[in-house]
């Protein structure tokens, strides 16, 4: 049978090893799955599990049961760099020779200068920061000066907080476009997001929902573009809009939590559509890896595998999910930063080959090549199908 949907769930900073060029990084040891399994004494993941999760890399309390319903493997990352960006787009066929630029000391003098030129503002913080702890420290500053406050992080970002009764809100997104012109070439950022918050003080600073994601429009086509065009669906949930600047989706809802982009996920596979449902999972990254919280990290796994059932339920002849990851945040190191890692790789649905062994692939995009063949598309530039080898004979 050949299959009708594809479901893409990317298990944001869930890395299955060290890759080949960890070294090149500071990676080598990482492995986000092995080692938080081990941290908290095994993870219990029993319907992942029966798909061939254990097969993956070793993992303290996951088993490699006897004939796996699913096909199981790795990919290994060929994109320049280990941010959410890079590997979701190698995921849709999009390749980086360089990496996205990131600025561990804050940005060059240059280029606030040029920020003020544009916008009127002097800046408080520029530095990388925690969204929550600069709050602390510069908000109060920021209401009597009236200055934004800009911050980074370890990912390609350019970040602007500022208090919606001091920036209202239309004139912060307006200095957040200004910025996402004025940061081209070298200093071509990923993501410029704006912040906003309230509260009165230290203490009762609170970000709001009114964030809003300026993002690099990728740099050519990905199997999203080539499936919209070809009169297919794509279905976005998490992040996955602002990843790709909202090209190649005719459906999203945007998500900043596993809970909210899972319930869109299975509201999505209610649909009747042909095409790619693309979810994005972000707390194993965003909540947990940063913050070197294995217990949480582990927690959030569990959680998800509980939702499978609830996957397979909604799944119809024609289903292909194939659950991967964009990069590693292994909490278990020292540093909190992303980490060179191979990208698990499990593939099931109904008519899903069982106890398939597809190996170490040798890029994200095999993702995009075996996307590409089920809906007769043209393939990436890099990436080789595993399409003949899950399909049932």
């Amino acid at each position: 049978m050949n299959f009708r949907r594809a479901v893409v769930i990317v298990l944001d900073g869930v890395g299955a090893g060290e890759a080949p060029d960890a070294q090149d990084y500071g990676d080598v040891g990482t492995n986000s799955l092995g080692n938080v399994a081990r941290e908290v004494g095994g993870l219990k993941m029993p319907n992942l599990e029966r798909f061939g999760w254990g097969y993956i890399t070793p993992m303290e309390g996951v088993r490699r049961v006897e004939d796996p319903a699913g096909a199981y493997g790795r990919l290994i990352p060929t994109s320049v760099g280990k941010d959410s960006i890079t590997g979701h787009w190698e995921l849709m066929g999009v390749f980086l020779t360089s990496a996205l630029p990131t600025y561990p000391d804050g940005f060059p003098q240059e280029l606030l200068d040029e920020f003020k030129r544009r916008t009127g503002y002097d800046v408080l913080g520029n530095k990388p920061a925690s969204g929550t702890e600069i709050l602390k420290e510069l908000g109060e500053e920021h209401m009597r000066t009236g200055k934004p406050i800009l911050y980074t992080s370890a990912d390609s970002v350019f970040q602007i907080a500022a208090h919606e009764e001091v920036i209202p809100l239309e004139r912060l997104y307006e200095i957040c476009r200004i910025s996402r012109d004025m940061l081209t070439g070298e200093h071509a950022v990923g993501r410029v997001i704006a912040r906003p918050f309230l509260g009165n003080s230290a203490e009762t600073f609170k970000r709001t929902t009114n964030r809003r994601d300026f993002p690099l429009d990728p740099i050519s086509d990905t199997i999203m573009d080539k499936l919209v065009a070809s009169g297919r669906g794509v279905y976005a949930t998490g992040k996955i809009d602002d990843l790709f600047a909202g090209r190649g989706i005719t459906v999203t809802s945007h998500s900043e939590d596993n809970h909210s982009s899972t319930m869109s996920m299975l509201e999505f596979l209610e649909k009747d559509f042909e095409g790619l449902l693309f979810s994005n999972l972000v707390e194993f990254d965003m909540i947990y890896g940063h913050r070197n919280d294995a217990r949480g990290y582990a927690d959030a796994l569990e959680a998800f595998d509980s939702r499978v059932p609830d996957i397979l339920a909604r799944l119809r002849p024609g289903d292909v999910v194939m659950v991967v990851a964009d990069h590693g945040v292994d909490p278990t190191t020292p540093g909190t930063d992303h980490s060179r890692e191979c990208s698990p790789l499990l593939v099931f649905g109904p008519n899903v080959r069982p106890n398939v062994d597809l190996g170490d692939r040798g890029a994200y995009s095999d993702v995009a090549a075996t996307l590409a063949e089920m809906f007769d598309l043209e393939p990436p530039t890099r990436g080789d199908s595993f399409l003949a080898e899950i399909q049932q004979r």
